[in-house]
């Protein structure tokens, strides 16, 4: 207990090491029991003569052997004192290898800087005592002495330091695994939602024109009692419901398609625009068509020009009062420009739902072959009182990282 009533709490020594705290422990007094110690009796009399002196230092080991991994620099300190005390008794064989221990666990568990100067500073230390036992004993024996305190200090920080590293690498190893694992599941997170998205947008894109003539003739045969507008108003939905049926077979043919040898139906191209303004034509709307892309195009902006101009009929099938519909495509040096403009205001006829998916996806497509896109109404500049819906894209031509397939 601290002044001011703060309680101090103790790590909780590891499992392991309270096994080796006590088989050190009790290996010493074995030891000591049968009377072997470090110093044979014809050894110079020792600073602290008595049998029981000895057993001091050991049991302080063992008790820094309980903290070698949850305090490894207190251990080392409270360890090297201890093994100071026991090298003046006549010393026992189990606290020197508790202390190589305690040095070991000292260089692996504690602090980065402090596992790197430790074998420097062991490895000083061995130099030190090797010559002061030199001078003192002048004897070949006295090479034995520093042998000895290398392979109690430096042996064991030099085995701790590479216990470590490998630790450490193996640690590196593991989390750049992770990391991997972690990158690839977002790489494949983002290819199923870019994925799923590209399909939404040819589900919108593809279906929603002929379910909007067909929304919008149904409505017309059930407001108007006149048979041969029935019937051919009738006409029109079974064409679009054909068309639509066979739409869908084919994108669910490539969702199901995985490389067994069936091949998804061709991308439209910009060489279709007269066949899909025919067929607007068809529904009512008067399209005025003047497209001029100048050769050929990048597949990417061909498809995303392609659906741009059949969303945009779509809308106006869909919301327009009657009125010219103008398409205008424009290649201008390294980009391809495109207007849809179509009458704005109050519609008196049938009007079918809108959800606004359709300005997102056309935005999106743009916005994926670093595009721009706006939609909205505009005033004509001879005549400020009109007004016109006007759809306008520029898509460029050189560079396409993230063009889609069809």
């Amino acid at each position: 207990m601290l002044d001011g009533g703060m309680a101090v709490t103790l790590p909780r020594p590891h499992r392991l090491d309270v096994g080796i705290a006590l088989a050190g422990l009790f290996g010493g007094l074995l030891l000591w029991g049968i009377g072997l110690d470090m110093r044979p009796d014809d050894q110079p009399q020792v600073l602290w003569e008595g049998p029981w002196l000895p057993l001091a230092p050991l049991v302080v080991m063992a008790g820094c052997e309980l903290l070698r991994r949850t305090a490894p620099r207190t251990a080392l300190l409270a360890g090297t004192a201890a093994i100071a005390v026991d090298l003046c008794t006549r010393g026992s064989l189990a606290t020197v290898v508790m202390y190589t221990d305690v040095l070991y666990a000292a260089v692996l568990y504690g602090p980065s800087a402090f596992a790197r100067r430790m074998p420097w500073i062991s490895a000083l230390f061995t130099v030190a005592v090797t010559v002061v036992a030199v001078a003192v004993l002048q004897g070949p024996e006295a090479l034995l002495v520093g042998v000895a305190a290398g392979a109690v200090t430096f042996a064991s920080a030099a085995t701790g330091l590479i216990v470590r590293n490998h630790r450490d690498a193996a640690e590196a190893a593991r989390l750049r695994a992770e990391q991997t694992a972690l990158l690839a599941e977002m790489d494949r997170v983002q290819a199923v939602t870019a994925e799923r998205s590209r399909m939404a947008r040819e589900l919108h894109d593809v279906v929603a024109n002929h379910l909007s003539a067909i929304a919008i003739h149904a409505t017309a045969a059930q407001s108007l009692d006149d048979p041969e507008t029935t019937r051919q108003a009738l006409g029109v939905i079974r064409e679009n419901s054909v068309e639509g049926l066979a739409e869908m077979r084919r994108l669910i043919g490539i969702l199901r398609d995985h490389g067994g040898g069936t091949e998804p139906a061709a991308s439209p191209t910009l060489d279709g625009l007269d066949a899909l303004v025919e067929g607007f034509r068809g529904h009512g709307l008067d399209v005025v068509l003047d497209a001029s892309p100048g050769g050929p195009l990048p597949a990417p902006v061909e498809l995303a020009a392609y659906r741009i101009v059949q969303e945009s009929l779509t809308n106006v099938l869909k919301h327009a009062c009657p009125g010219r519909v103008t398409v205008v495509l424009t290649r201008c040096d390294d980009r391809l420009d495109l207007t849809v403009t179509s009458p704005y205001g109050d519609r008196d006829g049938p009007r079918a739902p809108g959800s606004g998916a359709g300005l997102v996806g056309m935005r999106e497509r743009a916005a994926l072959l670093d595009g721009s896109f706006e939609a909205g109404p505009e005033s004509l500049p001879d005549d400020p009182d009109a007004r016109v819906w006007a759809v306008r894209a520029s898509l460029p031509t050189t560079r396409h990282p993230l063009g889609e397939p069809a």
